[in-house]
């Protein structure tokens, strides 16, 4: 289980998206103004980062699952969930964690789905930023996926050891 500090700074990111989310959508029914503006623009925002978070956790139940040994956070001002030590990790763990992301991602893309109103401002924000954010992802972890899965050795940057103490 991750560390109270990390659940709790994602449970507020998520309650403040669905927050913004019914804001948005109670002064969608009235005139065009600032503050609907900017409802619709936050929410649209944090729609997108909640589904950053969504991968991220995805990350880590896959790691989880195969039993990874990994390296949380030490702050809440960090994007980063975990560090995935691949000094004590398989490929089958590096690639079950990094599968969790993927899985993590669709589940984001389902809800932007079901949620996300294109003609409203916040389904725009949402729906653009969030297609930014999985082309992000294809780009920088699908190389690394794949050449993995084919046989190359795991990746040894930033997130893949043990935080410098």
């Amino acid at each position: 289980m991750a560390p109270l500090h990390l659940l709790l700074r994602d449970a507020a990111v998520v309650t403040g998206t669905v927050a913004l989310w019914a804001l948005d959508a109670t002064l969608r029914g009235g005139s065009p103004s600032i503050a609907r503006t900017i409802a619709g623009v936050l929410a649209g925002v944090s729609f997108a980062v909640s589904g950053f978070i969504l991968h991220e956790w995805g990350h880590l139940a896959g790691a989880r699952w195969t039993g990874s040994r990994v390296h949380f956070a030490q702050t809440v001002w960090t994007p980063l969930l975990f560090h995935f030590d691949v000094r004590a990790n398989t490929r089958r763990q590096f690639l079950a964690m990094s599968l969790g992301g993927y899985a993590g991602t669709a589940l984001g893309l389902l809800a932007l789905a079901l949620v996300a109103d294109a003609s409203a401002l916040s389904g725009r924000v949402a729906i653009g930023l969030t297609v930014i954010g999985v082309i992000v992802t294809l780009v920088a972890e699908l190389p690394t996926t794949v050449r993995v899965w084919m046989g190359g050795s795991l990746p040894d940057g930033y997130a893949f050891r043990p935080p410098n103490k």
